[in-house]
């Protein structure tokens, strides 16, 4: 189910609220959690009925093993690999499956041999990121750093909260922990909720999907009908859109949150006003950052073990991390080369210079080693890579498209030019933090405005089927 379509904002999302709020009136606390919980479930039914079974079976694993870690000492270490085997076992069969057989089979068919018989294994939606959630619990159990849960209906909403069970954020189970058994839902907080939603949906619907249609026509295209200005507009549609589109769903996911007294992690902060590769990676999709880094960079040793290792541990981590996103060369390929630039930075000393010194030439420098990077995560292949890669950095010049000329409408461009104004634009603009509850008419109207303007127009365009799924549903 997608946050914006109509069917969630009409349909199942007044639903949440109403019988949320309802048992609150009648059974205040006991009752709330089981709620979200069911129409958690349902949610995921929505889009992948196929999978729920196995989502309750394996929350229902971990919420087993995360007790035995917490009250059988001796053999905790046995009960921590067991989890994070089953964890990894299912991501690794479900989503790198079909990827393996197929280089397994190319082999084969080289070598002149016959290929296995295989049949296409389907991805369950959210596993990348329900089982990041499940691990860190597990290993934070493990750790002493948090108690395992005792209510099973609170550590299954944990890990199946419909705001960010599909695409994240991954928030920790020890910052969502006491969230769970104690939360004060407040006008204040919906208000919030309510804002940042609309925001989110803004962001999605205006212009992730402006910018999206621009950049799917042109890296649709056959490589012999690009010409530079043509690849170039490509790469910098969809780094626009990635982030803009990611950035709005954790928006979303926020403002769901706040809706029933949830207070989540900061996913996005404004990560194109970067200076480094290395400030990138804290600006962007910080959950996960901070997940590879506490769970896998640090237990590696970090930079505690001398330079040689620290660059081992950090082309570890970005080759895991690209290939977490899915199973395809071009994301592996993408891991290594945001590896290379980090290593760079941490060998030459660049990732140490004052923030304010260059500013100006290192955003740019950065913007554009980062802009390059999406090429090749957007690339179908890596011959595709290449070649749209060597077109932007060969002079060449065609006319447009006919697909393309239709997708550079009025609207489109309009809203892509918003996104690139938005980078020049001071302050923090990745959710609402402009705005707070205040009795006064300029936070009042501001509120109304986004809620009276934008949220009319943004259900126009979705009721016009302007609105696409999320980009990271596929992750």
């Amino acid at each position: 189910m997608v946050f914006s379509s109509t069917f969630f904002l009409f349909s199942f999302l007044p639903a949440v609220i109403i019988c949320y709020y309802a048992q609150r009136l009648l059974v205040p606390t006991r009752l709330r959690n089981a709620t979200l919980l069911f129409f958690s479930y349902l949610f995921y039914l929505y889009g992948a009925a196929g999978f729920l079974l196995i989502l309750i079976m394996s929350t229902f694993a971990d919420y087993l093993l995360g007790l035995l870690i917490d009250r059988d000492a001796r053999h905790k270490k046995l009960w921590l690999c067991l989890s994070v085997i089953f964890n990894l076992g299912l991501l690794a069969y479900f989503k790198y499956a079909n990827f393996f057989v197929a280089e397994f089979n190319s082999a084969l068919v080289f070598f002149q041999y016959f290929p296995i018989d295989w049949k296409e294994v389907i991805f369950p939606i959210g596993i990348s990121f329900f089982t990041f959630k499940k691990l860190s619990y597990i290993i934070d159990v493990y750790r002493g750093e948090s108690p395992a849960m005792e209510n099973i209906v609170d550590f299954a909403l944990y890990i199946a909260m419909f705001p960010q069970l599909i695409a994240g954020p991954i928030v920790r189970y020890s910052y969502i922990r006491s969230q769970l058994k104690d939360r004060r839902e407040s006008w204040n907080n919906f208000y919030m909720g309510i804002l940042r939603f609309c925001w989110g949906l803004a962001k999605k619907v205006m212009i992730a999907n402006s910018c999206g249609q621009i950049a799917d026509v042109i890296f649709n295209l056959d490589l012999e009908l690009l010409d530079t200005k043509v690849a170039w507009l490509g790469a910098i549609a969809y780094t626009l859109q990635i982030y803009f589109d990611f950035s709005a769903y954790s928006d979303m996911a926020i403002g769901l949150g706040l809706l029933f007294g949830f207070k989540t992690t900061e996913n996005f902060n404004r990560p194109y006003s970067s200076v480094s590769v290395t400030d990138f990676w804290r600006r962007w999709h910080i959950t996960l950052s901070q997940w590879f880094r506490d769970y896998l960079y640090i237990p590696l040793g970090g930079n505690r073990r001398g330079i040689l290792r620290t660059c081992f541990n950090m082309a570890v981590v970005c080759i895991l991390c690209g290939f977490w996103h899915g199973a395809n060369w071009t994301f592996l390929i993408w891991g290594i080369y945001h590896a290379v630039f980090l290593i760079l930075e941490r060998v030459t000393g660049a990732r140490s210079i004052p923030l304010e010194k260059y500013r100006a030439v290192r955003r740019v420098v950065t913007l554009f080693i980062v802009t390059v990077g999406w090429v090749i995560f957007r690339s179908e292949d890596i011959s595709q890579a290449m070649g749209f890669l060597g077109t932007m950095f060969t002079a060449s010049d065609s006319t447009l498209s006919y697909e393309l000329s239709r997708a550079l409408n009025y609207r489109n461009i309009l809203f892509l030019m918003t996104a690139l104004t938005v980078f020049f634009l001071p302050g923090n603009f990745s959710g609402i933090k402009f705005l707070t509850y205040k009795k006064d008419r300029t936070a009042l109207t501001a509120g109304a405005l986004m809620i009276l303007l934008l949220l009319p127009y943004c259900v126009a365009l979705i009721a016009g089927g302007v609105s696409s799924p999320f980009i990271y549903y596929r992750f």
